[in-house]
């Protein structure tokens, strides 16, 4: 997927103006019909409200493997852990570490222009070792928003003990299936990512977050690069 520097919320809400409302239509809970464009609001504001939560996540990705997304608000800070590495995306920096070595080695960046919305630029490498981030769900669900030919419809489902909502997405670009929690967490994705078949799924959600989730491991090697801009 490309990069982009869009915030959710205006990327969510750029994709939904241009929708118009035709193709596959569901029922809500109140038994009413809607089109595409609200399937595609529903799940973009749930993920964007998400945003402005604490909670804590694990999943099984593709493989069988663990991966975990982290976030707090006071102060506003976000970690992505996967197989191998993680991402930190705090005020002071935004940190990338390798840890799949026997030596364990960081980076320090400069930080995002925002901690709360970094843009999906920040989440190429988690994309590409199977985890999955909200960022990149909503670019998906804005890209078939887009999509005259996309077929979108709507289900239900419990991952972890938590009600969630799914959108399965058809179009010619490659299929995909998201599912988004009550709480706004992401819950499930199946599809391909860059070519890849990629799958995720919620096994433990928590609001409370563990502090060490932001430390940096325990005997990294720590190269610091904000000096430099990159």
């Amino acid at each position: 997927m490309p990069a982009v520097s869009t915030t959710l919320r205006a990327l969510a809400l750029s994709a939904i103006a241009s929708l118009s409302v035709t193709g596959c239509q569901a029922l809500n809970d109140a038994g009413q019909a809607f089109g595409r464009s609200d399937l595609v609001n529903d799940i973009a504001a749930r993920l964007d409200r998400a945003l402005e939560l604490t909670y804590s996540a694990d999943y099984q990705i593709s493989g069988g493997q663990a991966a975990s997304i982290a976030q707090t608000q006071d102060p506003a800070r976000s970690a992505y852990a996967w197989p191998g590495g993680r991402l930190t995306v705090a005020a002071e920096a935004t940190t990338r570490c390798e840890t799949g070595t026997a030596r364990t080695v960081c980076t320090l960046l400069a930080p995002p222009v925002t901690t709360v919305k970094p843009s999906v630029a920040l989440f190429t490498e988690a994309e590409q070792r199977g985890l999955v981030t909200p960022p990149v769900v909503v670019g998906l669900l804005a890209e078939a928003a887009l999509d005259p030919e996309a077929v979108v419809a709507q289900s239900g489902t419990t991952l972890a003990g938590h009600p969630a909502t799914c959108v399965n997405v058809q179009r010619s670009a490659g299929d995909f299936t998201a599912c988004v929690t009550t709480e706004g967490v992401l819950g499930s994705f199946t599809g391909n990512l860059d070519g890849r078949p990629t799958e995720l799924a919620l096994t433990r959600y928590s609001d409370t977050v563990d502090g060490a989730s932001f430390e940096l491991p325990a005997g990294a090697v720590v190269v610091d690069r904000r000096s430099a801009g990159s």
